[in-house]
């Protein structure tokens, strides 16, 4: 299959996290399958590059390295150094640091030219995921007419995985979620987005601002050493870069990176100018501006130790001492979810049941607003088995680090797959989005609480709402939001609790006033 062309690559890596329809054992094979594309000729990346810039080659780029740094099923990424003269006035600030009006974030110069990442298209790649898409919705028609595969549904799969790839064909769409991205945490200063080029983004070709640093897997595979906390966890002193940031695009932006894995994140270390700024990590000031150079440096420290763990780990103290911060970059956007109002109502539905330890009326609602609800096997064992699980969760609720959400999700896709409960395939992108990430946060920080990692989240939309609710009246506040506050009330007092002494923990567990029956 690694050799059958990009379509059914990607087809592999698609199936390989849809474990609510495919064995757990097969998805782990595919998994492991790799692009086996090779690269286009240069000449097609120039022709390409020039149509997009109607200028010569050589007029657009003073530096441009023709060998790639990354080839994928669908396009192939260079780096570059782009001609000064070429970018837009806005993009530039002051000393020689960009900024688009809209993100007010500062496009990285190190040595006078900005350093760019530019994302070609293959050229023969259109036109083949065209025709194997053709092939594929053959195969779905021919696969649904056997009774016992109906309910996969694999036409509206295949049509949905069409959809997705299509999507990948215009990297135009990418550089519009670079934009969104950055809009939403702009405010952020340890969690970035590369910034795109829009006015020379095209559906060919997407230029974008390079990001120097390190693959979160090498991060994984050393140790983050004195950073673990601070890349897992929220830590004591800044905002979580990793699960806060996908939380917020779940729950507060409706727009989450749906490809999310270690090797689309990257992190880098800055060097703040100021000391106090990390206490204070959404605060926007130019105090915030910091070192290319000492990033870049930063970066080549660490990897000049990657070969040896006890010499990494001592780099990373001094790195530490020397008042470094991590910065969490997250590539690759051209995958995006974003729940329409039926699907997000659904989302929000089966969240409050769950967060209310109704888990019947969780598997109730799964099977209810499944594609397929008169083809599910045995709809009440499945909706009783979500009862269980729940009830387990609620068991455990105030023992902070043992809620593994990756094993309740796991299970859930189990059950869902015994008893033919289809579910949307953006609720899955989401789902395996959750796994990764707690994955990668639980190797760093084993004791990591995703709920409580949650709670800053809450907090801010629980506020909004209570405020809404103090100025409308609080039976203005719609029921689709209303279990924002009786989440985040639990939540609080779930924290309240873990700091509380077992005399008080007693009293609230014998009286149920932790979580009271509803």
């Amino acid at each position: 299959m690694e050799s059958a062309g990009p379509t059914f690559i990607k087809l592999a890596q698609w199936a390989a996290s849809r474990t609510d329809i495919f064995p757990q054992e097969m998805c782990r094979h595919l998994s492991k399958l790799h692009s086996a594309v090779g690269p286009h000729p240069f000449d097609d990346t120039k022709r390409i590059i020039e149509k997009a810039f109607n200028k010569p080659f050589h007029e657009i780029f003073s530096e441009f390295d023709q060998t790639p740094i990354g080839i994928g099923a669908i396009a192939q990424v260079y780096k570059a150094k782009i001609q000064p003269d070429i970018l837009p006035i806005e993009y530039y600030q002051g000393d020689s640091r960009a900024v688009t009006t809209v993100t007010k974030k500062r496009f990285n110069v190190p040595t006078g030219f900005p350093v760019v990442a530019v994302k070609v298209l293959h050229p023969t790649a259109e036109k083949t995921i065209q025709r194997d898409l053709k092939i594929l919705t053959l195969f779905a028609n021919l696969i649904n007419f056997f009774p016992s595969m109906q309910w996969l549904s694999f036409p509206e799969e295949v049509a949905k995985f069409g959809e997705m790839m299509r999507d990948q064909l215009d990297l135009k769409i990418e550089a519009e979620n670079l934009r969104n991205f950055q809009e939403n945490f702009k405010n952020n200063r340890f969690v970035k987005f590369p910034m795109p080029v829009l006015e020379y983004s095209t559906k060919d070709m997407l230029i974008e601002e390079f990001e120097e640093g390190l693959s979160i897997k090498l991060i994984l595979k050393q140790g983050g050493g004195v950073y673990d906390q601070v890349i897992a966890n929220t830590g004591k002193f800044l905002m979580i870069p990793c699960l806060d940031a996908f939380i917020r695009m779940l729950i507060l932006d409706n727009f989450v990176h749906a490809d999310l894995h270690p090797g689309n994140i990257i992190v880098k270390f800055i060097k703040l100018k100021s000391s106090f700024l990390p206490f204070w990590p959404n605060i926007n000031t130019d105090d915030e501006l910091f070192s290319t150079y000492e990033t870049e440096t930063a970066t080549k420290r660490l990897l000049e130790c990657s070969h040896d763990k006890e010499l990494w780990n001592d780099e990373l103290v001094k790195l530490c001492d020397e008042g470094y911060q991590p910065q969490l970059v997250f590539i690759d956007a051209g995958l995006v979810t974003s729940l329409n109002k039926i699907n997000r109502k659904n989302f929000l539905d089966l969240f409050q049941a769950v967060a209310e330890f109704n888990g019947f009326r969780a598997g109730q609602l799964m099977i209810e607003r499944c594609k397929t609800p008169e083809l599910v096997v045995s709809g009440d064992i499945f909706a009783l088995k979500m009862q269980h699980l729940v009830l387990n969760v609620k068991s455990l609720t105030l023992q902070l680090g043992k809620i593994r959400i990756s094993d309740i999700l796991k299970t859930v896709l189990q059950m869902v797959r015994d008893h033919h409960v289809k579910l949307e395939g953006d609720f899955i992108n989401v789902i395996i989005s959750i796994l990764v990430l707690e994955g990668i946060g639980r190797q760093l920080d084993p004791q990591m609480d995703l709920l409580k990692n949650a709670l800053p989240i809450l907090r801010k939309l629980g506020a909004q709402e209570a405020g809404r609710g103090m100025r409308e009246g609080i039976k203005e506040i719609s029921s689709e939001n209303a279990w924002v506050l009786k989440f985040w009330i639990w939540l609080e007092a779930r924290e309240w609790l873990d700091n509380a002494s077992w005399q008080e923990y007693e009293l609230f567990h014998q009286r149920h006033l932790w979580w009271p029956d509803m």
